[in-house]
């Protein structure tokens, strides 16, 4: 695996996008929490989802955000870029929406980047459409995120101030 990264996603909307691109082995992740374990931390309340972040988030070399469709509405989501921001850390997004999940492809999202207010970040998507059809081809999307995800990886921005 090349570098260890933060994955930030819209967990109950795209944890099977994100399986998929844990699956590659390109890089490696956090421990992707279950449901179960998912709502041991967020019934601790706020703090411990902080905490949880924090000590996910310390020792990685970058974050990538993992961008579907709803994304940038996720609080916690804008809570991970703020931080990666404020840490310094590389930031970059893959658009993940042309990935299956339970068999269905989605629409693209907004930019989470943008309604965090932080800097121009690098937005990567490997969403290929089918050329007699114009529908995404997620078979194609995922192979080109495989071939591609491990170069995106190194290149995030940060914040240099």
């Amino acid at each position: 695996m090349a570098k260890s990264v933060f994955y930030s996603f819209h967990y109950e909307r795209d944890v099977h996008r994100v399986q998929l691109i844990r699956n590659i082995n390109a890089l490696e992740g956090q421990p992707l929490l279950n449901g179960q374990k998912w709502e041991e931390v967020r019934r601790r309340g706020d703090q411990a989802i902080k905490d949880w972040i924090h000590g996910q988030m310390a020792y990685k070399k970058a974050v990538i955000v993992l961008v579907g469709r709803q994304t940038a509405n996720r609080p916690w989501v804008i809570y991970e870029i703020e931080k990666a921001w404020a840490a310094k850390k590389p930031l970059l997004g893959i658009r993940i929406h042309g990935l299956s999940s339970m068999g269905s492809v989605d629409a693209a999202g907004p930019d989470p980047f943008a309604k965090a207010g932080v800097g121009r970040v690098p937005i990567f998507d490997p969403t290929v459409k089918s050329w007699w059809t114009g529908a995404i081809d997620s078979q194609a999307t995922y192979n080109k995120l495989i071939e591609n995800l491990e170069t995106w990886s190194t290149q995030g921005v940060s914040n240099r101030w």
